[in-house]
Order: structure tokens, then C-alpha cells, then sequence
């Protein structure tokens, strides 16, 4: 309510009009401006929206009086206004004749209230659409002074009241009937008014919800934090948008979570008169949110998982990469066992079925310092072998192949835990543990189904790298088995080897390779130095490998060339690949043609397999000192001779074997006493790192260091030339270790061989012609030679078979006989003659005068054969020596026996 206006009045002493137009101002709310009135209420009354205006009409019927509001709706001066005709001025003229009944019947004593049109003035109107106005007019009765008849009109814009109107409406439909909870809060943070949404989801009617704060509807803590945002937005004026709200609805326990936006409201004059606060609930639309969140959290661990787990083929560190992946990512922290029986090689453990088999903990993972984990009473630690009790969940888990929750310990730091068992191909290989502490969000059904998923993939690996190792394990042993055991000795050689499977310098576990090494003894105290290397890695090159040595060795007893062992060896190879091609070792010749068979019969591509190698292949004859090499394809020999520094041999390379299609050549070298010989495979000299031409220079460096005696070691007075010599473990051990940092990932296998040759005092060689006296001359030569060599318990036994041999030779050879009886660590006797026919041993029937001699030498020697020479051939014998383990059959009774 307007007070009396400031300017307006007049005096006292002025006319009772204007006295008058000043009560009708205050009576009627005229407030022509700002500055022309007072206000003790704040703005925002229903007269700064409404536009009111009055006038009085004399008893004439004119306008006596007009308010300056009149003037701002009819755009009319109080100077024109005042003594017209308000029907003339403002009624259509075809309207004039009614209004004119109306104001007699208002000047008569009657109230009258309705809408009338009427046309504004042109200075009034902003444009033609403005020129048609509409007023709501009040018209009371009154009286004058004199008593005369008058009538007072208030005047209503009816336009402005049909917007305000219109307003409410649309404000009553958006805040009554909005899906939304709103609620119009006063400056002192009071629901001044609630929708019927928000009162059907706390309870109550919208009425019952007036005066109430947030701390009616929220916990403490979030009610002080929507209060401070409350008056921060009143004060300032920034809207907040989706702010997320927790609390709880009446008669539920369950949280739920609503989005609020808030807004400050002002009143028509720019006054902020509260807060609108428009709420939605968004209870399902976190929860699907989280599910979400979880199915893209659980997907990207599966794809973790899949890129990290099985990247080794060792079954700790597979362990080790699930709890990497689980930890702290889905689990705070988490374990894995695994059967005992299983690691330990047995398919099937005792056990295994009722979930109480022996388990080994093979990995431990925790994001909690400090933190306890354990399945059992007691705490289990890293590599301790353990079991569960029968009615356990875990052994339950392990029986069942189904998970199992475990609950934490009352007081406990775990709040719950999964006992997933780890399935691989419908076998159970172990259990994992995963578990959430306290305050962590408990395991949930996808958590379990991840769970399963996560421990099912690393079973899967765990299982394959168990049987690696199981397969890894049997190929090494068959690799090993394969091998020379222990130190082998030759005739004149002094023998050093070594054998290093792959990775073995690195740490990482050996793989299976092709690599070997033999040393063979062959007749006439010769020995076969041979190093090979099948290309390729795994289970096929070991056993190729293996293949190819028996198939050496059988040729090598056939007493071959290296040329002719070598285009053997080719041929065996080029079948190993070919259906129906040798799977097993050849221990005789017929195994070998068998091979040369299979090699040449077409091959079907789609089961042919091609194996390639290469190796060097050499006789040594500690008589002579001499040599003899083949390679194919192979490395060269390395030979350090004394005092000089060592060189690789130009040995012809040749073709790998399997390639097939060239020739081997031989080279024969006259090795020094003393000299060292070393024959190796390229893991030794070759690398990623380092090029084959620097290893091979490194290794004849280390060989020129190493091989040569170190001056002042002794002194030269009392020390030998054998003395002095360094001994050939330290060669080898040397040789190692300046090549580490050469070494790759491929087999290193070494042999090295020092020569010492045989004595000439060791040696008996004769000539004997071509006629019966040269049997007798024969045993005649050998008795005095084994009586010199003080080997009289020989003496019988050589006597007999040397008369056998040679009395063959000259009736079954050609030419000069040659007898040779060498002494070293066996007696060996030889019978030489130009006859290429070969000795056969038959068993004699009873009548028979002759047949049995072959069959005596058999009966009394350690071994007997006979081998082909470049002009003839060569039958020989073996005698084990005095005071060995190995004694020799009585002569007499051999005899005996073969009648």
C-alpha cells in the first residue's frame, strides 16, 4: 500500500479538488512514479504488476477527476480529462448508445462492473494493433458534497491482468503437474512450496512439506553441504546443475541418489525471492551406470589378462601374473596353489578327487601392507607345500570345480573372499584366493563370473606350462641321454668336453636343441672325433639329433671314411622327414640302406618334413699321428700346435646334411705331440649381438691364450713338456668364460682333444712273405714282443690267434702279410694282407676238418673285426690287459668247446 505521495498533494490551502485527488490516490493505490511516492513495504505488491488506476464522474456525467495512473493506461492528461465525456471519449460509436443507458443507470445508485472496450488515443498507442484497448471498470455510487448523485470508477488494464493470469497458469502446470520434484525455497532455506511429485516420494501432501529444511530430508553431513550450496546460490545468483544428492525415502533403507538443479528466483521488480530446486531421481541411473563402469572395468581386466598371463612358460611366474593382473585392480589381495602332484610330474595325485590333495603356494599378492591372507588357521608362506581341510570351502571349491565364498574372520582385516578353483581342459590344477578388505565394495555375481573367467585363463597357461616342464624335462633327459656320460677316453688323445644347453648362460630355462658331440674308438687304437648341430629347436631336433649320433656310430663301427660317413649321414637325413622314414636309431648297415631308401622315395608335401645339419667328422690314428676331416657344412677345426698360436683348419665346408647332391671331400693332417684340437658348434662363436667372424676370432684368441704353458710356472730344470702343458678343464672353463658375452640362445657344445701319440716302443710292425713258415714267424714275433712289453699271461692267447689270422690271410688274402701289435690301454693285433674278401664266422658242423678258427678268435678275444684298407684289408683282435677286470678264456677250453 502506497503511502500519501510526496509531490502529488497540494496544501492545505488549495482547492478541496485537489485535496481530493489526493485521498482518491491513496484510497485507489495511484502511484504515478518512483519518485513521486513512498514505500514502506518492499517492492513486489500486486500494484507493481497490476496496473489500477481510478476516476470520478460528477453528476453530469463528466469526468471530474482523473488519477495520474489514468493518465499512463489512457494516455490522457488530467488537463483533457478532466469535464469530458468518458462515454464519448473512449466507447465505440456504436457501442455509445448502451454505455449512455449504463452511466444513467450508475448516476441512479447502481454498482456496475464490466469490461469495456475502448479506443486509446493515437499518441497512446504504439502501433494499430495497440489502438484497441480493454478495461475491467468498478463503478460505485457516490455523493457529493451537495448530496448530488456522482460515481467513482476503478479501472483495471485488463490485458496485463489476462497476462498474469496466463502466467499462473503456466507456472501452476510446469510446477504441478512436472514429473520432477519441485520445490520453491524461501531466503531462509524453507520449502515455501512443493509440487505433488516431490510430496508422493517423501510422504504426504504438498501442504505438509511448507516450512520444512533440508535437514528434514537428508543425513547430517549432505544436509550441510546442500545448505552451503543453497546459500551460495542466493547469494551469488550461479545456477547449479546436476548436483548429485544421497539420502534416503521414508520407510526404505536403501540409498538412492537424485540429480539437483537450483536456480535463484526474483520477483517482478528484479527482487531474488527464493530458490527453485528441481530434483530427479537417478537411483537406477547410477546403479546402471556402475554396472557400466563394472562390465567396462571387468572387460578391460579380461583384456589385461589376456595380453599379461602366459607370456612365459613357467608356472611360478604364470601365478605371478594373474595376482599382477587381479591385484589391486579386482581384489586387494590374492593367492595361488597349486596340486603338489602335479608340479612333481603325476597326472593323477593321490587326493586329487576329494579337494584334500597336497597344494604348494606359488605366488602371494597384496596391495594392504601387512595384511594376512590365508585359507588354513595358520598363514601359509611362499612356497610352502599345504592341504585343506576336508570340510573346507576351499577344499570344497577343489572338489567341486565351483567357487566358493569364504567369510572373513570376526575382527579380521578380509572382509569376504572368492576360492575360485583354477580348470584347465576339465582338470582342477590348483585354487585361487581373491579377496576385498574391509571398507571395500563386496564381491557381487559379475565379480564371481570375472572371477571364474580370470582364474580359467591362467589355468589354461598354468596347465600348458606344466606340461612343457613335463615335456621340456623328458626331452632333456633324452637329449643328455644321448650324450657321452662323463669324460670319454681315446687311445693317444686327452679328452675335455662341455655341453651347455640354450639360455642356460642367461638364466632362463634350457630349451631343447640338436647339438652333440661323440667320441668313438675304432680299431687299431683310432678314434672318431665327431660335433654336429640339427638346425632348429624343440622335442624333433633333439630326437633327429638323437637319429643322426646312433646312425655315427653305426657307421662309424662299419669302420667307413669320414667322406663315405658323411654322404651316409647325408642320406639318412634326407629320409628322417619322409613318411615312412627311419624314427629309430640304426644300429646296423641294413638300417642304413633302409634310410638311403626312404630318402630317395617321392615325398608327400604335406607330410614331409626337412631336417638339416651339419657336422664335422674325424679319425684320429694315434700311430701316426694323422687326421683325417669331413665337414658338411660345419665350422671349422680350431688346431693349436706348440708355441704356436692357434689357427682354424682349412677344412672344405661342404654341403649341410639333408641337402644332398655333393660330394664330401677328406683332408688329412699330421698333428704334433702336444697339439690341441678343438671342434665346437656356432652357440659357442655366434650371437644376436656380435657377428660370427668376432666370435670366431674371440674363440681362437682365448684358445692361444689358454692353450700354451704360462711362463715360470716351473722351473725348466725339473718340469717336462706334459708338465707344463695346461690342463684341458681349465682350457674349456677359460674358453667359456671369455665367451660369455658371445652366447646367445642356441646349444654350446665343446670338445677338445690334446694329442699323444702312441710310442714307438709300443708298436711291433713285420712283414712276412707270402708261404706257410710265416705262420710260425708270426707267433714267434709276437711271443718275443710280449715278453719285451712283459706281458707273458698274453703270451698263449696271442700265440693262437695270430696263427688263426694269418694262417687266413694266406689261404683266403693276396699279396705280403703285414703283422702289427700295438700296446696301449687294450692289446691290439692286426693282420694286414691285399685280399678284399672279408672274413665270415660260420659255425662248423662236427666233421667238419676246418671253419673253426674265426669262431675261436670270437671265443677268446674282448672284440675282433675286420675293416677295409686302401689296398686290402685289415683283420684284427683285442686283448684285455693283465690285472683289468676282464679275464680271458682258457685257450684249451676254447678249444674244447668247439667240438
Amino acid at each position: 500500500m502506497s503511502e500519501i505521495p510526496a509531490k502529488a498533494t497540494e496544501s492545505e490551502d488549495s482547492s478541496g479538488g485537489a485535496r481530493t485527488r489526493a485521498a482518491e490516490g491513496l484510497a485507489f493505490g495511484d502511484a504515478p512514479s518512483a519518485d513521486t511516492m513512498w514505500q514502506t513495504s518492499p517492492p513486489g505488491s500486486m500494484y507493481d504488476y497490476i496496473k489500477v488506476a481510478s476516476f470520478s464522474i460528477g453528476p453530469d456525467g463528466l469526468v471530474d477527476q482523473w488519477s495520474l495512473r489514468a493518465e499512463q493506461i489512457f494516455g490522457i492528461p488530467a488537463e483533457r480529462a478532466v469535464g469530458m465525456d468518458p462515454i464519448e471519449a473512449f466507447v465505440e460509436p456504436v457501442r455509445r448508445e448502451r454505455g449512455q443507458r449504463k452511466m444513467a443507470e450508475i448516476l441512479d445508485g447502481r454498482e456496475w462492473t464490466g469490461v469495456v472496450p475502448f479506443r486509446l488515443p493515437d499518441s497512446a498507442a504504439v502501433d494499430e494493433r495497440d489502438r484497441e484497448g480493454l478495461a475491467e471498470v468498478y463503478v460505485m455510487p457516490t455523493r457529493t458534497e451537495e448530496g448530488e448523485k456522482a460515481a467513482v470508477c476503478i479501472v483495471v488494464d485488463v490485458r496485463t491482468l489476462r497476462r498474469i493470469e496466463t502466467d499462473l497458469a503456466a507456472s501452476q502446470a510446469i510446477f504441478g503437474q512436472s514429473p520432477f520434484g519441485f520445490l520453491l525455497i524461501d531466503p531462509d532455506l524453507r520449502v515455501r512450496r512443493a509440487n505433488q511429485r516431490f510430496a508422493s516420494i517423501f510422504g504426504g501432501s504438498p501442504d505438509d512439506h511448507r516450512g520444512k529444511g533440508v535437514h528434514d530430508y537428508l543425513p547430517r553431513g549432505e544436509a550441510d553441504r546442500v545448505a552451503a550450496t543453497l546459500r551460495r546460490v542466493l547469494e551469488t545468483g550461479d545456477s547449479i546443475t546436476d548436483m548429485h544428492v544421497t539420502g534416503f525415502v521414508p520407510g526404505s533403507d536403501d540409498r538412492r541418489h537424485w540429480s539437483v538443479n537450483l536456480y535463484r528466483v526474483h520477483s517482478g521488480s528484479g527482487r531474488p525471492i527464493g530458490i527453485a530446486w528441481l530434483g530427479t531421481d537417478i537411483t537406477a541411473r547410477r546403479a546402471a551406470a556402475r554396472e557400466a563402469a563394472a562390465a567396462r572395468r571387468n572387460l578391460a581386466l579380461l583384456n589385461e589378462a589376456g595380453a599379461r598371463i602366459g607370456n612365459s612358460l613357467d608356472l611360478e611366474t604364470t601365478a605371478r601374473e594373474l595376482l599382477d593382473v587381479v591385484v589391486p585392480g579386482f581384489c586387494d589381495l590374492a593367492t595361488v596353489d597349486l596340486y603338489q602332484g602335479l608340479l612333481a610330474g603325476d597326472e593323477t595325485p593321490p587326493g586329487l578327487a576329494d579337494g584334500s590333495a597336497e597344494v604348494r603356494r606359488v605366488a602371494i599378492a597384496s596391495a594392504v601392507a601387512g595384511a594376512p591372507f590365508s585359507g588354513t588357521k595358520e598363514p601359509v608362506k611362499l612356497g610352502a607345500v599345504h592341504h585343506y581341510p576336508f570340510n573346507s570351502p576351499c577344499a570344497d571349491a577343489l572338489r567341486t570345480a565351483r567357487p566358493q565364498a569364504v567369510p572373513g574372520e570376526e575382527g579380521g582385516l578380509v572382509q569376504s573372499t572368492l576360492a575360485v578353483p583354477m580348470v584347465a581342459h576339465d582338470t582342477v590344477v590348483g585354487l585361487a584366493q581373491f579377496a576385498r578388505t574391509k571398507g571395500s565394495e563386496p564381491f557381487g555375481d559379475r565379480d564371481r563370473d570375472l572371477a571364474v573367467e580370470l582364474a580359467a585363463r591362467a589355468a589354461v597357461c598354468i596347465d600348458n606350462a606344466r606340461l612343457y616342464r613335463r615335456e621340456h624335462e623328458r626331452a632333456l633327459i633324452l637329449q643328455r641321454s644321448l650324450l657321452p656320460p662323463g669324460d670319454p677316453e681315446a687311445s693317444g688323445l686327452d679328452i675335455a668336453c662341455r655341453y651347455l644347453p640354450g639360455n642356460a648362460a642367461t638364466g632362463r630355462p634350457s630349451e631343447v636343441g640338436g647339438d652333440w658331440f661323440d667320441v668313438i674308438e675304432l680299431p687299431g687304437h683310432r678314434t672318431a672325433l665327431v660335433v654336429g648341430d640339427v638346425m632348429g629347436r624343440g622335442l624333433r631336433a633333439a630326437v633327429a639329433m638323437g637319429e643322426l649320433r646312433t646312425a655315427v656310430r653305426t657307421l662309424a663301427q662299419l669302420d667307413l671314411e669320414p667322406a663315405e660317413v658323411l654322404a651316409q649321414l647325408d642320406e639318412i637325413a634326407r629320409g628322417l622327414g619322409a613318411p615312412g622314414g627311419p624314427s629309430q636309431g640304426f644300429g646296423t648297415a641294413g638300417g642304413v640302406r633302409q634310410a638311403t631308401r626312404a630318402a630317395r622315395r617321392p615325398r608327400e608335401a604335406d607330410l614331409s618334413e626337412v631336417y638339416l645339419a651339419t657336422c664335422v667328422y674325424a679319425v684320429y690314428d694315434s700311430v701316426s699321428r694323422r687326421c683325417t676331416f669331413a665337414n658338411a657344412g660345419h665350422l671349422p677345426p680350431v688346431l693349436v700346435e706348440p708355441g704356436e698360436p692357434a689357427l682354424m683348419l682349412d677344412v672344405p665346408p661342404g654341403m649341410p646334411l639333408g641337402v644332398g647332391g655333393e660330394p664330401f671331400e677328406e683332408v688329412e693332417v699330421e698333428l704334433p705331440e702336444g697339439a690341441l684340437l678343438a671342434l665346437y658348434t656356432d652357440g659357442l662363436v655366434e650371437s644376436r649381438d656380435h657377428p660370427l667372424d668376432e666370435g670366431l676370432q674371440a674363440f681362437v684368441g682365448a684358445l692361444t691364450d689358454r692353450s700354451h704353458p704360462s711362463p715360470g710356472r716351473r722351473s725348466p730344470a725339473t718340469a717336462t713338456a706334459a708338465d707344463t702343458r695346461p690342463n684341458l678343464e681349465d682350457v674349456c672353463d677359460h674358453v667359456l668364460n671369455t665367451l660369455d658375452t658371445h652366447h646367445g640362445e642356441d646349444d654350446i657344445a665343446l670338445l677338445m682333444a690334446r694329442v699323444q701319440g702312441l710310442p714307438a716302443e709300443s708298436v711291433g710292425d713285420w712283414t712276412l712273405p707270402r708261404e706257410p713258415r710265416s705262420v710260425g714267424r708270426a707267433r714267434e714275433y709276437a711271443r718275443a714282443q710280449l715278453i719285451g712289453w712283459d706281458m707273458e699271461p698274453l703270451v698263449d692267447t696271442t700265440e693262437l690267434l695270430v696263427s688263426e689270422l694269418v694262417t687266413n690271410a694266406l689261404r683266403y688274402g693276396e699279396g705280403e702279410i703285414r703283422l702289427r701289435l700295438l700296446l696301449d690301454r687294450t692289446l691290439v693285433c692286426e693282420v694286414w694282407d691285399s685280399g678284399l674278401v672279408q672274413p665270415r664266422r660260420r659255425r662248423a658242423r662236427d666233421t667238419d676238418e676246418g671253419g673253426r678258427g674265426l669262431q675261436l678268435v670270437g671265443l677268446l678275444s674282448a672284440a675282433w673285426g675286420s675293416r677295409r684298407t686302401p689296398r686290402g684289408k685289415t683283420v684284427w683282435f683285442e686283448l684285455p690287459l693283465p690285472g683289468t677286470d676282464t679275464t680271458l678264456t682258457d685257450p684249451a677250453e676254447a678249444l674244447l668247446s668247439l667240438f
